[in-house]
Parts: C-alpha cells; sequence; structure tokens
C-alpha cells in the first residue's frame, strides 16, 4: 500500500515539473545559434537599439497567406527574425503577419491601397490553376510604427521582373539591416544633410527626379550653389556632385577641399570626358573629348584619378539600332548589345556591394588609384572580364554594331569605375593659399585646415549612374533604366527580353548610407547566408539510405524501445 502511494505521489511531481517547464518554456524564449553564419544571431549594434527603445514598436509584415515557394520561405525567416526581436525586448516590441487583401478595421481600405500610397511597389506573380491563370499581388514589406510615426521596411531586394532562389536567399541575409536601418532612422529624429551642387552645369531637370525622390525619404536634401556661396553649410553632412559639364574654378575647389577637410563627406559621379547618346541621333559618329573639368588635381590628392577614356564592356545593355530598310518604306530596327553601355557586377568586397545586383553605366571611365600615405581605397564598381579601353580622341560610332564585336580586342579584366577612399587626406591648397585667403576664411570663423581627420568619400567615374531618363509617355523611370528596352517591355514587343531593371538606386542609397549613417548598424550587410544544395548524384545514388534512416529507422527505435520497457516491468512486477 505505501509503496502504491509513493509512486502516485512521484507520478504528480512529474506532473507538476511539466507543467513548469511548459510555463517557463512559452515565457521565455533561448535559442543557440549552431549555424556557421550566425543566421540566428543579432549583432551587437542591433541589441544596443532595441534595448534603448522608449516606446512599443509595432511591426505588421504583410506576408500572410498562399505564396510560392520562395516567399513562403521569405516569410518563415521574417518571422524567425522579428522573433529574435521580441525575444531581446519582449515589452516594447511587437508583430502581426496580416494580408494585404484584408481591410483596415473601420476604413473600408485594404491594407494593399494603403501600402501602395505609402510608396510601397507590389510584385505580381501570374499562378497557373486548372481553371487558368491567377493574378496575385504580394507586397514583401513591413510597416514599422514608432511614435507616431510609420515607415515601410523592404523584406525583398530583389528585382519584381526576375525572382529567383538566390534573391530570396539574399533578401534573408539582409533582413536584420533593413529593420534596423529603418528602426535607427526612427529612432533618432535628426537627419543627415545632402547639398546638391549646382552652377557647373550639373543637370536641374528631370533626369534628378529619382535622385531628389530618394533623398527627401530619409536625408535634409538642398541645392547648394559653389558660384555664389561662400561655404558649404555646416548643416550638410555629404557633398553631392553629379556629371558636372563646366571647369571648376580655383575657388570653387577650396570650397570643396575644406568641407572634406572639416570631415564632409564628398559623393561625386563625374564624366571626365563629353560622350552623349543625344549626339548619336543626328550622325551616325561622334568624338569624344574631354570635358575639361578642373578635378584631376584634386582627386588625384585624395588618391584616386579619373582617366580620360571610355570603357567598353561585351557584358552591356542593348539598344535600337536602324539595320535596314522595310519593305513598306519603314526603317528596319533591331535591338543589339551596345558596348558603351556596360552593366557592372559589383564584387562582394564592401558592405556597399553585398546582394546588390547590376548597376548600369553610359559611356564610363576608368579610373587609377594613386599611392597617397594613410588612404586606403576599395573598388566598388568595375568591369567584366571581357572589357576593353579606348583612349582619346575616342571615335564612337555606330556601324561598330553593324558587325559583331571582336572578341580578343576585349581582354581587359576588372577596370576600376567607382572607388571609396577613407583615411585621413591632405589639402590641394596645402602650403599654397594665400595668406588673403586664410584671412577671409578667418572671417567666416572657418579656419584653413592643411589635413581632415579620418574622413571617407567616394568617386564614380560616370555621372548617367545617378540620374534617371524620361518617357514622354510615362515620365521619370528609376535610376538607370534603360527607357528604349523597358518601353518595349512596358508594349511586351520583343525587344523587352532585353530590359534588365538594375540596381542603380540601391548602389546610389548604399553610397550615401555608407557615409553618414552608423558604421555597425552598416556591418549588419555584412551577414551572408550561404545556400547549401545537396550533390544530386549522391541524392539519387544513397536516396534508399536516407529514406530508412529519416523514416523507418525512428519508428523501429520506437518499437524496439516499447518491447524492452515492457521486458523490464514484466520482470520487475512478475508474482
Amino acid at each position: 500500500m505505501k509503496k502504491f502511494v509513493a509512486s502516485r505521489y512521484w507520478w504528480l511531481f512529474l506532473i507538476l515539473i511539466l507543467v513548469v517547464i511548459n510555463f517557463l518554456g512559452s515565457t521565455f524564449h533561448s535559442r543557440i545559434d549552431l549555424t556557421k553564419e550566425k543566421r540566428y544571431t543579432l549583432s551587437p549594434a542591433t541589441s544596443e537599439l532595441l534595448n534603448s527603445l522608449e516606446e512599443d514598436v509595432n511591426i505588421d509584415i504583410f506576408l500572410q497567406g498562399e505564396f510560392p515557394a520562395g516567399f513562403q520561405k521569405l516569410a518563415n525567416s521574417t518571422k524567425d527574425f522579428v522573433q529574435l526581436l521580441k525575444d531581446r525586448n519582449s515589452t516594447k516590441v511587437h508583430y502581426r503577419f496580416l494580408s494585404p487583401k484584408d481591410e483596415i478595421p473601420g476604413t473600408g481600405v485594404k491594407y494593399g491601397d494603403s501600402l501602395v500610397s505609402l510608396g510601397a511597389t507590389p510584385i505580381n506573380l501570374t499562378v497557373q490553376l486548372k481553371e487558368g491563370q491567377q493574378q496575385n499581388f504580394i507586397f514583401p514589406v513591413a510597416l514599422l510604427h514608432y511614435k507616431g510615426k510609420k515607415q515601410l521596411v523592404n523584406l525583398y531586394g530583389g528585382s519584381n521582373r526576375l525572382i529567383s532562389q538566390n534573391e530570396i536567399n539574399e533578401s534573408e541575409a539582409l533582413l536584420e539591416y533593413q529593420f534596423v536601418s529603418v528602426l535607427d532612422k526612427m529612432i533618432n529624429e535628426r537627419r543627415p544633410g545632402v547639398a546638391y551642387t549646382v552652377g557647373n552645369g550639373q543637370p536641374e531637370d528631370a533626369r534628378t527626379y529619382d535622385l531628389v525622390q530618394t533623398l527627401k525619404l530619409d536625408y535634409d536634401f538642398g541645392i547648394f550653389n559653389l558660384n555664389t556661396q561662400p561655404r558649404v553649410p555646416d548643416k550638410a553632412d555629404v557633398l553631392l556632385i553629379v556629371k558636372p559639364a563646366l571647369t571648376f574654378t580655383e575657388e570653387e575647389k577650396l570650397k570643396i577641399d575644406q568641407f572634406v577637410m572639416r570631415g564632409g563627406k564628398l559623393l561625386c559621379f563625374v564624366d571626365n570626358l563629353f560622350a552623349e547618346p543625344d549626339s548619336l541621333a543626328f550622325k551616325p559618329q561622334t568624338v569624344a573629348f574631354d570635358r575639361n573639368l578642373n578635378l584631376t588635381d584634386m582627386f588625384f590628392r585624395y588618391g584616386t584619378r579619373i582617366n580620360t577614356d571610355l570603357v567598353m564592356d561585351l557584358q552591356c545593355e542593348t539598344i535600337q539600332f536602324v539595320v535596314g530598310g522595310g519593305s513598306n518604306g519603314q526603317p528596319q530596327q533591331e535591338f543589339l548589345h551596345w558596348n558603351y553601355y556596360p552593366l557592372f557586377q559589383p564584387p562582394s568586397n564592401h558592405s556597399i556591394n553585398r546582394n546588390l545586383g547590376l548597376v548600369g553605366g553610359r559611356f564610363v571611365n576608368s579610373m587609377d588609384t594613386i599611392d597617397v600615405p594613410g588612404v586606403t581605397k576599395t573598388v566598388l564598381l568595375s568591369s567584366s572580364s571581357s572589357s576593353r579601353v579606348i583612349h582619346t580622341p575616342a571615335l564612337i560610332s555606330l556601324n561598330e554594331n553593324r558587325n559583331a564585336p571582336e572578341d580578343e580586342k576585349f581582354r581587359q579584366s576588372a577596370i576600376p569605375v567607382a572607388m571609396l577612399l577613407e583615411g585621413k587626406f591632405t589639402s590641394l591648397f596645402r602650403n599654397r593659399v594665400s595668406k588673403a585667403v586664410i584671412d577671409s576664411l578667418a572671417l567666416q570663423k572657418t579656419p584653413f585646415l592643411p589635413a581632415s581627420v579620418d574622413n571617407k568619400m567616394i568617386i564614380v567615374a560616370d555621372g548617367d549612374i545617378a540620374l534617371n531618363e524620361v518617357l514622354p509617355s510615362m515620365g521619370p523611370l528609376p535610376m538607370g533604366w534603360n527607357r528604349v528596352t523597358y518601353l518595349a517591355y512596358e508594349q511586351q514587343s520583343d525587344g523587352g527580353k532585353y530590359f534588365i531593371p538594375v540596381a542603380n538606386r540601391q548602389f546610389f542609397q548604399n553610397c550615401i548610407e555608407y557615409l553618414v549613417a552608423n558604421p555597425v548598424i552598416i556591418e549588419t550587410r555584412n551577414k551572408n547566408i550561404v545556400l547549401r544544395l545537396l550533390d544530386s548524384a549522391k541524392v539519387k545514388e544513397q536516396r534508399t539510405t536516407w529514406q530508412f534512416i529519416n523514416i523507418a529507422l525512428p519508428v523501429l527505435m520506437i518499437v524496439l524501445f516499447g518491447f524492452i520497457y515492457q521486458q523490464i516491468r514484466k520482470r520487475k512486477y512478475a508474482p
């Protein structure tokens, strides 16, 4: 009898332990990250940011519903990540998954319509069903709410046209950066200032539409005239120079130089040669010539040089050419590759380039590095392994595309066209500036500085990378998109197969963010998730073995355990 009572209390004790363990497991979450790339571990910067929250953060994720396997995987990864955020600060972080098709309570407006008004772009996935094709609009975004403000987080960084498993994988790797960068901007109310320089022929028309709209979202954007204003304003963190056409005077260069010496960041998109597609609209050939911008000595002093040449690449975009006369009197046109419009595949050598698609250029110059003590150089963009350069005077002719390019001429590889410079820069005007200029700067309370503190700048040898083309019927296109192939794509004509949604805007945004954002947050872009694909040959060869291990073996082990347990009980309680 006593043995029976003790046994009964023993089982009650086990049940109590199980209840306590389940309660603790549902209340407190913890895990051990055994992955090589630490995909389930938050960076110290993210943890510090979450611990500094003053109010609740509500995250609405619009990935609920039936999706293809790739987007379902992205939804699962997003759920795992936001759970990590909640585990770090469970009282301040809240999240929920919503469908864009649902209505916002009390408004009668669907979430999808509200997202479009905030700037989200849906992805139209066409699914083949028995009844026919069904269009499914997916919004791979999240909406963060903090202190009465709301801002979109892009969860999918790939193109809307070409959706691949690799792009899904890259989007998963960037989840932490996407969330943390947006949250950091919402917490830190000061917006960095970006000054767009004018006065030297820089574009101020519709070609800068995407640039201006992109900057106005997250930065205090303003126009700075190098000719009329005495100095770069103190509230400007970045000085942006895009495709100047007129010579810079020494006085203008002094303003730029001293801005850099005071710690200001410089971002330049410069064409050293005058080579424009408009020139080919009137005659089949044109000569590219030096713009004489007078910036070579300043860039040389900082550690780089933009050459007076043009990069040609077999990895390039296409344009429309007249190849003959049609039977009805209309010219016969074809889409042919144009080697002066290279497509750059950024190397994964820096956080700016991490998980970035192709970047399109127009009549790009090459660059050289200069040995400057204390300054490190990182190539951000370079040509493919099938490229070449032509030096001035460079004759650009449409007739080059009448015949296939001679591949043996395209033997150069990795020609640099964009450079990141970091370190302590020496002023171009050191030991050159007059006492009158020094006194004038002193009156403006900006004493002349012969050298800078640790600083950084980015120089790109193509002004068109940061500009957008304009279609009369549709208005400005996204930055860097080819208007000819895009129009063919929209009209569903044969030339639309050449349309490539380049990542110029992402490259531009990454450059600005790297120059002004918190460096530890930028480093979260370096997280990389490796696709470890199975060996198809081994899968076929060892299929039966692994099916037995995964399916039959667990069942046999349970049966064996049950048999052993029953034998032990028989021996223990046998009369």
